[in-house]
């Protein structure tokens, strides 16, 4: 795993217990954060969640506090959801409930696929599978989306090391 920076451990340590406790259907980390915790060499500047519609609610309700109210979110013509950015000590938290993409045949689900639990100093963290997460970062198609799914690929090609005792 690449190296977790200071920041982004405080921000997953704060939300991720709650999000296994407030959240009613499968969620999980996508982006940045979720290829860095599979291994990429990729910075990250903030905390990307995919959470149903109705989980987004809750958690806006559960994070009223940390709202930011006037951000909006870039790409607006290619994707939506149920999106609220929110300040965490750390890195910021943007909820995506029921993220949909438009690659120009119209609006589809983003779905995650099959996930996979990352431990984190105790914590469970759900990311898609490394071929999911490129699946995903590919069909994002925005140039550092594309970057992210090469490191992801990468990684997904590199031989097994053995390791002699």
């Amino acid at each position: 795993m690449s190296h977790v920076t200071p920041a982004l451990y405080a921000t997953l340590a704060e939300i991720i217990p709650e999000l296994h406790v407030h959240c009613v259907e499968p969620w999980c980390v996508i982006g940045s954060a979720a290829a860095l915790l599979a291994g990429a060499d990729v910075g990250v500047a903030d905390v990307d969640l995919l959470v149903s519609r109705g989980d987004a609610d809750a958690l806006m309700a559960l994070w009223a506090d940390r709202r930011e109210s006037i951000y909006e979110p870039a790409d607006g013509e290619r994707f939506r959801s149920h999106f609220a950015r929110f300040r965490f000590p750390g890195l910021p938290v943007e909820v995506m409930g029921g993220l949909e993409l438009n690659q120009g045949a119209g609006w589809k689900p983003v779905a995650a696929g099959r996930l996979t639990l990352v431990g984190l100093n105790g914590l469970a963290v759900p990311v898609p599978s490394l071929e999911e997460q490129i699946r995903i970062l590919e069909s994002f198609g925005r140039e550092k989306d594309v970057q992210r799914a090469a490191k992801l690929r990468a990684i997904s090609l590199a031989p097994l090391r053995i390791i002699q005792p």
